[in-house]
């Protein structure tokens, strides 16, 4: 009996720990808002000084200068702030992964096997993750959850940030399947000859066109089964794919090296799937060709090393630029295990001191994330039609010195921007007598 009350006390710790009571979803608003005086950034490259956002029960009715405001509506001024789209992270195991490299049961990001066609993240995807609040907190208010693991990995969904369950999350489900492409370089661990750990001895490139041709094989099965237009059988994994043929997907083809990408242009050809790269760190090299096919590229962390030992110290951060020259529509993600993707706007204010105009480094956050992810629709520039999906910031959003936070607008619901890190902050600010 006992051994029995400690452990109900422990799963009730557990489950405590993963939520964050004193946070809730905000409720729908009903009726007119107008948010004022503020600078506006469109997110299509259009700046409004001075102007206002009317919405109404949800969604943007006009964005201008000479907006006007009647009597009776509710008014957020904003004088002297910026007004931003709310910001977009593409690909990103939010919401599935807790605890990085941490508690196996709050992880549930990676399923078991190589195909896992018909694996849904959305189903998993945890709302009362403690990670979810830092992010509104920093203006990013939707994500593309995607699952991880194997050689094609399952379906990406796109959710709003605020949210009871899933179900309430999901803006856009199943947009995408993702696929991971087997590696032509055999890059030794820089800890293994320090450990005397024994190098694969196989070669890299044989192991991979073997990969590529089974995974070939596949889509080509896939396709003869769908094309039948009665089966004996039922084949799910098949049956997952169709998708993907009737271009209501897009294949996210997870590569950073030249040849992978080369390879993911032989999927446009064969199967004339719509493809998007993830990674991308070596998509500069092969720019025109991305264009020539329609082929958009979700780049990886900003902030990092470069690819190679041959590229240029600062090739990350001016990657976006030589994208933007060569008209590939490109979106900028963050990958950062330990800082949680928070620093997503950080990253493009990189870009922009890299050759980017700031307009277009909030465009890969926004606009052009909504894009690659099939929510352009709805969502990625404050424009008449639109979800009102609105980040208003005291300074440049782009800038962790002036990038402040003051309102956050989710389908025109003003969303709580507290947080378990803002609460700590103000837990010890009170008890050393700060405030």
């Amino acid at each position: 009996m006992k051994k029995l009350i400690i452990f109900i006390q422990l799963l009730a710790a557990g489950i405590a720990s993963q939520a964050q009571e004193d946070v809730y979803p905000a409720k729908a608003y009903a009726g007119k808002l107008y948010i004022t005086n503020g600078t506006i950034h469109v997110g299509n490259g259009q700046v409004i000084e001075n102007g206002t956002i009317e919405v109404e029960n949800g969604k943007i009715v006009q964005v201008g200068a000479g907006v006007t405001v009647p009597a009776g509506g509710k008014v957020v001024d904003v004088k002297g702030k910026q007004v931003y789209p709310g910001l977009i992270l593409p690909v990103t195991d939010l919401g599935l992964k807790e605890i990085s490299n941490g508690v196996r049961g709050s992880n549930d990001y990676s399923e078991l096997g190589e195909y896992n066609n018909s694996i849904r993240s959305i189903v998993a995807y945890n709302t009362d993750s403690k990670i979810i609040n830092t992010l509104k907190a920093n203006g990013i208010l939707l994500a593309g959850v995607t699952p991880q693991g194997g050689t094609i990995s399952g379906s990406s969904s796109v959710v709003q940030l605020d949210a009871w369950n899933w179900e309430d999350a999901a803006y856009k489900m199943d947009n995408g399947m993702h696929l991971n492409m087997p590696t032509f370089i055999s890059r030794p661990s820089r800890f293994a000859a320090f450990f005397g750990i024994p190098q694969s001895q196989t070669d890299p490139t044989k192991d991979a066109l073997k990969k590529i041709d089974e995974i070939k094989t596949l889509f080509r099965q896939a396709k003869g089964y769908l094309q039948e237009t009665t089966h004996k059988e039922t084949n799910l994994k098949f049956e997952a794919l169709n998708a993907l043929f009737s271009k209501k997907q897009k294949l996210f083809v997870h590569a950073s090296q030249v040849k992978q990408m080369l390879i993911a242009i032989d999927f446009v050809k064969e199967f004339g799937f719509d493809v998007v790269i993830v990674g991308g760190s070596e998509c500069f090299q092969i720019a025109d060709l991305l264009k020539q096919y329609n082929i958009a590229v979700i780049l990886g962390d900003e902030h990092a090393l470069p690819a190679t030992e041959d590229d240029d110290i600062d090739q990350p951060f001016k990657t976006p630029a030589m994208l933007q020259k060569a008209g590939v529509l490109f979106a900028l993600n963050d990958e950062h295990g330990e800082s949680r993707y928070r620093n997503l706007p950080f990253n493009a204010g990189t870009a922009a001191a890299y050759g980017l105009t700031k307009e277009q480094a909030l465009q890969a956050i926004t606009l052009n994330s909504a894009k690659i992810l099939g929510v352009d629709d709805k969502t990625g520039s404050l424009e008449a039609g639109k979800d009102a999906n609105i980040v208003v910031s005291e300074g440049d959003i782009l800038d962790m010195r002036t990038s402040i936070i003051v309102h956050a607008f989710i389908q025109g619901r003003e969303v709580s921007l507290e947080n378990k890190q803002k609460q700590l902050y103000d837990r010890y600010m009170y008890k050393y007598d700060l405030k």
